[in-house]
């Protein structure tokens, strides 16, 4: 422990610069998976005989290996961030998707209805009464996704875009624990505390009425 405690003290800097080049190759990934992942959930609500097979293929892209598909990214891309968070949206984007797809399909018809009935258009709909509703569903697959994006951007350093992988790599290559977990700990860190942060929001923003029926 004492082992461990010195490395961390000695590489202190190194360990908050390739956290920062952590956080921030994580939310850039799960800003553009978001802004990907969400609108092609809606679109496929409104074209359901297209979801079966874009949530399967989005499905088979998760299934490659992390360094295969950073791999991959290589001859298109180059080497660098911009590999790795393509890279990272790719792994993203199936959660986010198809609970944004799922929230919306679970919401009450009749509460369609009663607005249909009330002279709301289709996008109307969508942003008062679908959204709202599947709000929760949608931020659980954000959570789910952004847990695996952080475990994903410590595969990034191999392509040369840093971040907590750097450490670990380079305890690997030394056979040294104390970097190794210098590494690997601040990650596991990150995606509890961006786990609960998200958690926290999406209670903040849950109406009181539905706080109390979420936990009853």
């Amino acid at each position: 422990m004492s082992e461990i405690l010195n490395v961390i003290i000695d590489r202190w800097p190194n360990i908050v610069d390739a956290t920062w080049q952590h956080i921030v190759l994580s939310i850039v990934a799960l800003f553009w998976a978001i802004v990907l992942a969400v609108p092609t959930g809606i679109l496929l609500t409104r074209f359901r005989k297209l979801a079966t097979p874009v949530l399967g293929f989005i499905s088979v892209l998760q299934t490659i290996p992390s360094l295969a598909l950073l791999g991959f990214m290589i001859p298109l891309f180059g080497i660098g961030a911009t590999p790795a968070v393509i890279a990272m949206v790719v792994y993203a984007l199936l959660p986010i998707a198809r609970n944004t797809y799922t929230g919306i399909l679970d919401v009450d018809p009749a509460l369609l209805e009663a607005a249909r009935g009330m002279g709301m258009t289709k996008g109307q709909m969508l942003r008062m009464v679908e959204l709202p509703l599947a709000r929760s569903v949608i931020f659980a697959g954000i959570r789910t996704a952004t847990v695996m994006t952080i475990g994903v951007a410590t595969l990034a350093s191999f392509i040369g875009a840093g971040g907590l992988g750097d450490l670990i790599l380079r305890g690997i290559a030394m056979v040294d624990t104390g970097i190794i977990l210098a590494g690997a700990v601040p990650a596991a860190i990150l995606a509890i505390l961006f786990d609960m942060l998200l958690a926290w929001t999406d209670w903040r923003i849950t109406p009181k009425g539905l706080r109390i029926q979420n936990r009853t």
